[in-house]
């Protein structure tokens, strides 16, 4: 069966929203907001989706371990018209198929996180503002000191789903979203971070805290991804309720020719 471009939404929804924790960030970007950035590619209910909305074009293909092999088998197809450099998001042994194309720069394992225990998220105490177009200045001068290379799109600030955190006065700590949807239900955490000076008085998980109660109301399901090297990042999202649910690699693609 060949892989081939795919345009229709409800059939991409269909088959990324049978694991839709596994697919958060790509049912995410079925919505209007990220569609017209969006290449998706099928080979049978296996998908892999090409997002353009940021410099680096970014690949992003996941499938259950029992599901890898097929998956291989569209981006074994799909790997010679992929853009000579990009990113990408990837299931454990899928950067090994597309080595046969590719260089493979920067691996790192991360761990995809799903809200699954919301009653200890009821314990923590939440905190902050909602952040907006306005804040932008600030919130840029904060991720330049605490959280430099982060991916942030300042479109997001229009989704009302970014929380920040002063301390007199300042902008010390944020928890916003990467996507959020409540046409599809989902919602996939990012730009989470806090000024080096004041780390350790438990800002972020506030800042995380007054977020979900936010998205609460508005999808069913809350993800995010952490490096499988930030020990600190995970025992926050753990006792906060997040619990580990698949891993993937992500990485940097350079076409050998």
């Amino acid at each position: 069966m060949p892989v081939r471009a795919e345009h229709d939404r409800t059939v991409l929804a269909e088959l990324l929203g049978r694991d839709p924790v596994l697919h958060a960030y790509q049912l995410g970007d079925l919505d209007d907001f990220f569609w017209p950035y969006t290449s998706w590619f099928r080979r049978g209910d296996q998908v892999a989706l090409l997002y353009h909305g940021v410099a680096l074009p970014t690949l992003l293909a996941f499938a259950p371990p029992e599901r890898g092999a097929e998956l291989a088998e569209l981006l074994t197809d799909l790997a010679p018209v992929l853009p000579a450099r990009l990113w990408a998001h990837l299931s454990p042994g899928l950067d090994t198929t597309l080595a046969r194309w590719f260089r493979i720069d920067d691996a790192a394992l991360h761990h995809r996180m799903a809200l699954t225990d919301p009653a200890r998220l009821a314990r923590a105490t939440p905190a902050g503002d909602v952040l907006g177009p306005a804040d932008l200045p600030e919130l840029l001068t904060l991720y330049a000191t605490a959280y430099p290379g982060n991916w942030f799109d300042p479109r997001m600030l229009d989704t009302g789903q970014y929380v920040g955190v002063r301390v007199a006065g300042e902008l010390v700590a944020v928890a916003g979203v990467h996507v959020w949807s409540p046409t599809f239900r989902v919602a996939a955490l990012g730009n989470v971070t806090t000024h080096p000076r004041v780390r350790g008085r438990g800002l972020a998980g506030a800042a995380v805290a007054a977020l979900c109660a936010r998205l609460a109301g508005s999808v069913d399901h809350v993800t995010l991804n952490v490096r499988a090297d930030n020990p600190a990042a995970l025992r926050l999202y753990e006792r906060l309720g997040f619990t580990r649910v698949a891993d993937f690699v992500e990485c940097g693609l350079h076409h050998r020719g």
